[in-house]
């Protein structure tokens, strides 16, 4: 296994060939050909070269000359003149006159005392030029208000350090470090992988193979300490974050502790790791119940249906409460008053939901469109029953999971409209595209958007369903203005209020 290292030039001998002996090293590690040597080679040289490490010590096949360096030739240089006396200080005064003093007086607030000197005050500190302005403690007032649902911080990910992993890899010799680091990719296959590559090479070059046997029984004593040094650095990264730590970078910790903590200082920090796991399970498991019941108070009904599909715990039921309020929560938003993008919206969150079984809508849509019997079919496996009184087979749920959601086409033109476009068209320039004119009205409906329906849309995107298939709910806000087609998509659409 040909690796490149650093290596020293020691000393020359009187038969042609060079000592040499890793670069920082203290002894001389072997000697070279001095036909693979550069010219002007020197004593005290340090160079790279190309290493093949064999079972019985270290050849050197290929040495690198030195790279010269290159002199500098991009510097300026600073032409500088000799200054006077009276040039070593420079003073900058303000200016004289009428403007000065008086605009500093106004900056500071003089000439506004004066201007208001004469005016007197209504009661309660409002002068009498103020007009209509309102005392500082309605101010607060037009603040927005905070989001009651809880904003949890972002937990972090596992990132482990190398030092017990390098202070094992410091105890192999140099030799043996290369079957180390295929112990490391992936333990005794990926080096008989690597032997066979070798073997194939030399094969075909005719040169001596590797003896498999020999590479393995130096590769199978290092697979348990170096699994071991890689599983106590994970173990030290974990407990330093356990508070803060991704459940699942924790848990995969705690697993893998059976197999790599083999002495008493692992089995001890091992153990650890399981009391911190059990403290925060059960810690994250109040805080999304405490998130459901929050999100079903204000009414955001449809962040906790999402909510409810990721449990901390795995299989553990709802309280029977709770669980009956997200059921009244689904059943509410599922009502023939509902818009179709709401029910489009609800039936996605239901579908992953533990109460999706129990959900039983008090009215359906007189005539659904094709965007929500889409929706519809891309969850009728999980929804069966809602999907019946749609007239949607459930085998059809892969097969439209698989669909982009449809975009409805452009409406075609009237005639009027369509002669006078023609007609403008032939009498533009060719150098200078048309310009498509905004439609009157358009930027007002979407600024004019209720506030209220923001409340209600859903800030927890679906783990099981993935990016591309989203929600019909979002299709309506394209079909807002047809007319100017990007503008609509440029605003994500807001979920209509339950």
């Amino acid at each position: 296994m040909a690796r490149r290292i650093d290596v020293e030039l020691t000393s020359a001998r009187d038969d042609g060939t060079w000592t040499w002996r890793a670069a920082g090293a203290k002894q001389p590690k072997g000697d070279l050909a001095g036909a693979l040597l550069y010219d002007g080679a020197q004593v005290g040289d340090v160079v790279k070269a190309e290493a093949e490490f064999l079972l019985d010590g270290i050849e050197i096949i290929e040495v690198f000359a030195p790279k010269a360096k290159k002199a500098r030739n991009d510097l300026l240089e600073m032409v500088t003149r000799e200054l006077r006396d009276d040039e070593l200080v420079t003073e900058v005064r303000a200016p004289k006159g009428r403007g000065g003093d008086r605009d500093r007086g106004k900056r500071r607030g003089g000439g506004d005392r004066d201007r208001n000197k004469g005016r007197g005050r209504k009661e309660g500190g409002r002068s009498d030029g103020g007009g209509d302005r309102k005392p500082r403690g309605d101010r607060n007032e037009r603040r927005p208000r905070p989001d009651p649902v809880p904003e949890r911080p972002k937990p972090k990910r596992l990132r482990p350090r190398r030092v017990h992993r390098d202070a094992v890899m410091a105890e192999i010799p140099v030799e043996h470090r290369p079957i180390a680091d295929q112990v490391l990719q992936g333990g005794i296959p990926a080096v008989r992988a690597a032997i066979e590559k070798q073997n194939a090479e030399a094969k075909s070059q005719g040169t001596p193979e590797v003896p498999v046997a020999t590479v393995l029984a130096i590769a199978e004593p290092l697979v348990g300490s170096l699994r071991t040094a890689e599983w106590h650095d994970r173990a030290d990264a974990a407990l330093a974050d356990l508070e803060l730590l991704d459940l699942r970078d924790l848990r995969s910790v705690v697993s893998a502790s059976d197999a790599s903590a083999r002495d008493n200082e692992t089995r001890a920090l091992a153990e650890q790791l399981r009391e911190g796991l059990s403290a925060r399970i059960e810690s994250d498991h109040n805080e999304w119940l405490e998130d459901l019941r929050t999100s079903l108070k204000v009414g955001r009904s449809v962040r906790a249906l999402r909510l409810s599909s990721r449990p901390v715990k795995a299989g553990e039921a709802l309280p029977p409460e709770l669980s009956a309020d997200l059921v009244d929560a689904a059943n509410a938003g599922l009502s023939a008053d509902a818009t179709q993008e709401r029910w489009a919206t609800v039936i996605d969150a239901i579908a992953f939901s533990p109460i999706r079984s129990s959900v039983a809508p008090s009215g359906f849509p007189a005539e659904p469109t094709e965007e929500l019997l889409e929706a519809v079919r891309r969850v009728a496996d999980r929804v069966p029953h809602i999907a019946a009184h749609f007239g949607v087979d459930p085998a059809e749920a892969a097969k439209a999971r698989k669909r982009r959601p449809r975009r409805k086409p452009k409406p075609k033109k009237a005639e009027g409209d369509a002669k006078g476009d023609a007609k403008s068209e032939s009498n533009a320039t060719p150098d200078k595209p048309k310009e498509r004119r905004p439609v009157p009205g358009a930027e007002k409906k979407v600024e004019d958007a209720p506030a209220e329906d923001a409340a209600q849309a859903d800030d927890v995107p679906t783990t099981e369903e993935p990016a591309a298939e989203a929600t019909p709910a979002e299709e309506p806000a394209a079909e807002a203005t047809p007319a100017e087609e990007p503008a609509a998509e440029a605003t994500p659409a807001e979920e209509p209020q339950a």
